[in-house]
């Protein structure tokens, strides 16, 4: 097929999207994606994309097409335009570089924001390629949920958008079963939507790294590490607060690998609750070494805050925690906590529970070595069964042919 990707985000930046164009492109289809100039997480254009940005014009076969866009910068204002311009850019971009050019399909990455719709939308009008768009953010729930747009109004109008892109989508696919009826109520009625959920991306299935230097010896202490997202949504004040419960014991210390918007807040607050020496913040390190510091883990955590739109979803990094072998500690609701329940690979407590989280911990040190390593087979069992890229996108090859088929009758004669 001749496949055409959507993303605001796109190599050299690191996302789960990178993966699938790889396999796309190995499987023999012809792959062009439409993205924006590499700028994540720090907001800044990267500085090799700019002294050279010919050498990042393909990526294992496809063709990558730059969109014109403002930076994320720094601020919410910055961020806005950020999402604003992509869309308008990519349209643009879309209507003179892809003049003359044909696709079956087109297929969306949405992590957010939902604007990356947009320039679907407009190719979908004008030459009639069907979409296929995989929802990952939820908007406007997620808005809400993370505190970003507080009012009724604009959360209304945001809702309104929403529906205004799904509805004009041939394929919805959800990374989760319990979002579905979520989804539905901004589609058209009898609107296909497939369950389709993140792999385990192959970085995070290495086992065979050398352990991270970055990482002090635990001198036999117990090791609870979260990697990822320092944010909103991942509820670090319960986070802390079940720390600050196990505070006396010296058996046990927890580390942090990553970055984001509550960082500042989350050092100040290890300094002032007294957790320099049980709380370690080791800043954000690329995604292929991830397993060298999960080497360093007897407990890999996960966490959301309480709330409907959060309790859909199933964080992206459970399918790598229960990859790698380690038990998993959850504090969320939801789908996020029936998979750890259903793989048998660690123990979990409602979101914002953070006494139940420190008695987990404690449970887990209690047990052997043996039967901690139990719960981490159970988990990477788990993984290859359920979330194994390979099938994944069997299942997707099908549904993206399915669509094309459907929009050009004759094709399928």
């Amino acid at each position: 097929m001749r496949l055409l990707v959507v993303s605001q985000y796109f190599w050299p930046e690191d996302f789960r999207i990178n993966e699938l164009v790889s396999e796309l492109t190995t499987r023999g289809h012809a792959v062009t994606v439409l993205t924006g100039k590499p700028n994540y997480p720090g907001g800044k254009v990267f500085p090799d994309f700019t002294a050279t940005p010919d050498s990042y014009a393909s990526y294992h076969g496809a063709r990558v097409v730059r969109a014109p866009m403002i930076s994320r910068g720094r601020g919410r204002l910055r961020l806005l335009l950020n999402y604003v311009t992509f869309a308008l850019g990519a349209s643009i971009v879309a209507a003179v570089q892809l003049r003359g050019e044909d696709f079956d399909a087109i297929f969306v990455f949405e992590p957010s924001p939902v604007t990356v719709g947009l320039p679907a939308v407009f190719l979908r009008a004008s030459r009639g390629w069907p979409i296929a768009f995989w929802v990952l953010d939820q908007w406007p729930e997620s808005l809400a949920a993370v505190g970003a747009v507080r009012s009724d109004g604009i959360l209304r109008v945001v809702g309104g958008f929403v529906r205004f892109i799904y509805s004009r989508c041939d394929l919805l696919l959800s990374p989760s079963r319990l979002l579905i009826p979520r989804i539905r109520t901004y589609c058209r009625m009898g609107q296909r939507i497939e369950y389709f959920p993140n792999w385990v991306e192959s970085a995070y299935a290495v086992t065979r790294q050398d352990s991270a230097p970055e990482v002090p010896d635990a001198g036999g202490s117990f090791t609870v590490m979260f990697a990822g997202n320092i944010g909103e949504a991942q509820d670090f004040p319960a986070i802390l607060a079940a720390a600050e419960r196990l505070k006396a014991r010296d058996d046990i210390r927890w580390i942090l690998v990553g970055d984001g918007r509550m960082e500042p807040w989350v050092k100040a607050e290890i300094a002032r609750r007294g957790l320099d020496d049980r709380v370690l913040l080791l800043g954000r390190f690329p995604a292929d070494r991830m397993p060298s510091f999960f080497r360093h883990a007897d407990a890999l955590l996960v966490s959301l805050k309480a709330n409907p739109v959060f309790a859909m979803t199933a964080p992206g990094k459970i399918q790598s925690y229960l990859a790698f072998g380690r038990p998993v500690l959850a504090m969320l609701d939801g789908e996020g906590a029936s998979v750890i329940a259903d793989a048998g690979a660690g123990y979990s407590s409602p979101a914002g529970n953070a006494e139940l989280l420190a008695t987990n911990v404690a449970r887990l040190v209690a047990l052997s070595q043996s039967e901690r390593d139990g719960m981490g087979r159970n988990g990477s069992d788990y993984a290859r069964r359920e979330f194994d890229r390979g099938a994944l996108v069997d299942n997707l090859e099908v549904w993206l042919a399915d669509i094309a088929s459907a929009s050009r009758p004759e094709a399928a004669l």
